[in-house]
């Protein structure tokens, strides 16, 4: 498995980029947004998933680990494949995904090309089940997680979404806890949240 490629961008179109590395061009389907942000001729580190099939073995990639681990979790749900995981990515920020998918917000879900209602409520089930399967495997082995945090009603929804997004709820809320939260929404929080944690 190939966890990231370092390379500098010879090609750039709409779907797809092509990095240099070494003298082997690697095609790397992206979003939108990422291809948007990346410079044709900039050295550029793309973290990478790679679908293996018997007649097709492609590389998807994303600028960051919030962004793979989205992908990861929207092709776990059964009925959406690697092509409509990255139109998702295209369409919404990691942190408004995860906060949709904590706060059972089916409107803004089923907007999404290529998300129907039905589809929308299969990811929220889906991940949350995940979720709690997680937080309890993390209670076991971690007490008193909340005794360095307050926790109110948005941060114990940036929390949430943050285990969504793959990060650990005790290392998660280590982070809130450092971070100034008075009169920030919940969509601020995670965003505040995954500048540490992705460091």
């Amino acid at each position: 498995m190939i966890g990231y490629i370092k390379g500098k961008i010879e090609v750039k179109t709409k779907d797809y980029v092509i990095s240099d590395v070494n003298g082997v061009g690697y095609k790397i389907f992206m979003s939108d947004k990422s291809i948007n942000s990346i410079e044709k001729g900039n050295e550029v580190k793309i973290y990478t998933f790679m679908k293996v099939r018997e007649d097709d073995i492609s590389l998807y990639g994303f600028l960051n680990n919030e962004e793979l681990i989205t992908f990861e979790q929207l092709i776990s749900v059964g009925g959406i494949g690697a092509k409509s995981a990255i139109t998702v990515l295209s369409n919404i920020s990691p942190s408004k995904f995860a906060l949709s998918v904590i706060t059972n917000d089916v409107n803004t879900l089923k907007k999404l090309p290529g998300i129907g209602a039905k589809t929308a409520q299969r990811i929220i089930l889906e991940l949350k089940d995940k979720m709690k399967t997680n937080d309890a495997v993390d209670s076991k082995s971690v007490e008193n997680l909340s005794d360095n945090i307050e926790i109110n009603n948005n941060i114990q929804d940036a929390i949430e979404a943050l285990c969504v997004l793959g990060y650990m709820r005790k290392d998660v809320e280590n982070v809130l806890s450092k971070i100034n939260t008075d009169n920030l929404s919940v969509e601020e929080i995670i965003k505040q949240g995954l500048k540490f944690l992705g460091r």
